[in-house]
């Protein structure tokens, strides 16, 4: 059975879900779309998942691009963030160009970029903001570079400016980095109090102290993006006051999937941020409404 109070019980049950809440669809901050060499390397990393994290991670949408496009709009997502992100050096450029051109060609993707600690990255931002850029993806993890790098310094007072969304993922989760952890990436925050920065995944696995920034920071946010899924839980657990803490900064909670790359249907997700709102009368349907629409859809400017 589908309410609000428990979510969809599957991906077909999302639409009318959603519609019951007095929703037009949903909007998604955090998904991945890729050039398809990219992506072709990013499902051989997680076909190879048990010995990179200790845990078979079967991508659920392993579909070519047309397709999973097509997911999403059978869904009822009316806009998202189709995020790029670099591994190395000479490849941040490139890929910006890339997801601006995927904004342009699909209506529901809003043109992204990304940036890497090199060189030149303070002109490939600003290149990125001209070209209409509406959200950006820094991924401190795999880059595996120090996001405090004086080389960044320009790049995060650009998009402070801009204000323009910076996905950061700066967490431990799902295995530390060489720089992750959101003691370092408080350092950024602290230079650049003004960078509306999301933090991904919550934070994971440092769910506390993403909330303590949260409450800091006035333009910080976090995203959903696999947290309190019973994969994540099992590795990852969410503090058992959760929802209770949500209720002090619910309207910078924004709704995040991972998809394609996530081992399970996409309305998992959202059963875990319906059990949220169903256990605190503080969040209830306004919460849903602002998480999975209203407060992603003012970031990205979308309708």
């Amino acid at each position: 059975m589908t309410s609000s109070a428990t979510g969809p019980a599957t991906d077909a049950d999302v639409p009318a879900w959603v519609r019951s809440l007095g929703l037009p669809g949903l909007v998604d901050i955090h998904v991945h779309f890729l050039p398809d060499r990219v992506m072709r390397k990013v499902w051989a990393y997680f076909d190879d998942a048990s010995r990179h994290y200790g845990v078979e991670w079967p991508v659920a949408y392993r579909l070519p691009e047309s397709n999973r496009i097509e997911v999403l709009r059978s869904l009822g997502v009316l806009r998202y963030a189709p995020l790029v992100y670099p591994h190395k050096p000479g490849m941040a450029e490139w890929l910006t160009s890339w997801a601006l051109d995927f904004g342009a060609r699909v209506p529901e993707a809003v043109p992204t970029a990304t940036l890497y600690a090199e060189p030149g990255v303070t002109d490939v931002v600003a290149s990125a903001l001209d070209s209409g850029a509406r959200c950006f993806k820094v991924h401190v993890q795999v880059g595996a570079f120090d996001p405090r790098d004086d080389l960044l310094d320009p790049a995060w007072g650009l998009l402070a400016e801009a204000g323009v969304p910076v996905v950061v993922h700066c967490g431990h989760g799902p295995v530390p980095g060489d720089y992750t952890g959101l003691d370092v990436f408080e350092k950024v925050l602290s230079r650049h109090p003004r960078l509306t920065a999301v933090l991904a995944h919550a934070g994971m696995p440092e769910f506390d102290t993403a909330l303590d920034l949260v409450a800091r920071y006035p333009r910080t946010y976090i995203d959903t993006t696999m947290v309190g899924t019973p994969f994540s839980e099992a590795m990852n657990p969410l503090p058992g006051d959760w929802p209770a803490r949500l209720a002090d900064v619910a309207d910078r909670v924004l709704l995040g999937t991972d998809f394609p790359n996530i081992p399970y249907e996409y309305a998992t997700q959202l059963r875990a941020i319906a059990s949220w709102a169903a256990a605190d009368d503080r969040l209830g349907d306004d919460f849903l409404r602002s998480a999975l629409h209203d407060a992603p859809s003012r970031l990205l400017d979308a309708n």
